[in-house]
């Protein structure tokens, strides 16, 4: 009799102590695997290809980050300082990637040490880390994975990283800042591996962006590259410090997007707003946008009417950009 009662104290006792430490340690979920993205049936073709010139629709962008876009060029990407830069933690879950994932434990109490990361695409390595530890002053470097903290809310993972590099919100066109803070979730359902995450940006976002991924586990962990050679190359003759972009007034393409889908100019900047289903009714009856624009003008946020631009505006750093036909009216453009 005894040794029952010393037995069931010792069930008490156990129990109390997994309650009183506060982690749910029966609910902890082994996420060690090798996963592929659906990327061929998520967000495709954003994904892939990457998205069409001025498509900010669905983005909480302030009027820095809108600029910003509306200034990009795409041969910008041919420059050697651009070709092989990496994708920041905020955004490299999105592109088309494998990811390994293990465990770190002490040797002797099995304690959970970190979970890392390792993301094929330009070969990052990324920790985890799952000990407690606090983040680093604000003066502490900042890299491409940022410092990542992560704990167990039941069966799901969440992680905290700060300390990012300046990087992109939206693949090309849409920048991030090296302020932003990301918290992410990992939750595990059979061999799916569903990943979201919530990101705040004081100086590009007027709202938090929210992304999810699907991944699927890989059966055979050997097939598995954890390469990605990339190489820069010369890919055409810019004058030295030249960055190719549009000035204000030069990008001829801001209409085009919202022309081939039947939509209002103003749709395809972005914005808060634009993220929330009352947002069609404010624009609804209002006129589809003309591509090219009549007159070779440019339609841009600030005035939201036709502001002239040069007939053949030379882009800093790069060709002339194309003139516009005088007459209105859709087309295609090339990108």
């Amino acid at each position: 009799m005894r040794n029952l009662c010393r037995a069931a104290v010792m069930v008490l006792i156990f129990v109390a102590a997994i309650f009183l430490s506060g982690k749910p340690a029966f609910a902890q979920v082994d996420l060690t695997g090798v996963w592929n993205p659906n990327i061929g049936d998520e967000d495709n073709p954003e994904r892939l290809q990457g998205p069409s010139l001025v498509e900010f629709v669905g983005l909480p962008i302030n009027d820095q980050a809108r600029v910003w876009g509306l200034s990009y060029r795409s041969s910008r990407l041919s420059l050697s300082e651009h070709q092989c830069q990496v994708h920041v933690v905020e955004y490299i879950h999105r592109g088309p990637h494998d990811i390994r994932i293990w465990e770190e434990r002490d040797p002797i109490t099995s304690q959970l040490i970190a979970i890392h990361e390792n993301i094929n695409t330009y070969e990052q390595f990324r920790t985890i880390w799952m000990d407690g530890r606090p983040h680093p002053g604000e003066y502490a470097p900042h890299t491409w994975m940022g410092f990542s903290t992560g704990v167990w809310e039941g069966n799901m993972l969440t992680v905290t990283t700060t300390h990012v590099k300046q990087g992109w919100h939206r693949r090309e066109n849409i920048p991030a800042s090296d302020e932003v803070t990301v918290v992410e979730h990992y939750v595990k359902h059979g061999n799916t591996l569903s990943h979201t995450s919530v990101t705040e940006d004081p100086i590009y976002l007027s709202e938090p962006l929210i992304k999810s991924e699907d991944y699927t586990l890989n059966l055979n962990p050997n097939s598995y590259n954890p390469y990605w050679p990339c190489e820069y190359t010369n890919e055409g003759d810019f004058e030295r410090g030249k960055v190719p972009s549009y000035f204000w007034g030069e990008n001829p393409y801001v209409t085009q997007y919202a022309a081939e889908h039947n939509l209002a100019g103003e749709v395809t900047l972005g914005g808060a707003e634009t993220m929330y289903p009352e947002y069609r009714d404010k624009v609804k009856g209002k006129p589809v946008a003309v591509y090219p624009p009549p007159n070779n003008a440019a339609t841009y946020p600030d005035s939201g009417s036709a502001t002239a631009a040069p007939a053949a505006a030379p882009a800093r750093g790069g060709n002339p950009a194309p003139a516009a036909p005088a007459a209105g009216g859709r087309g295609r453009g090339g990108q």
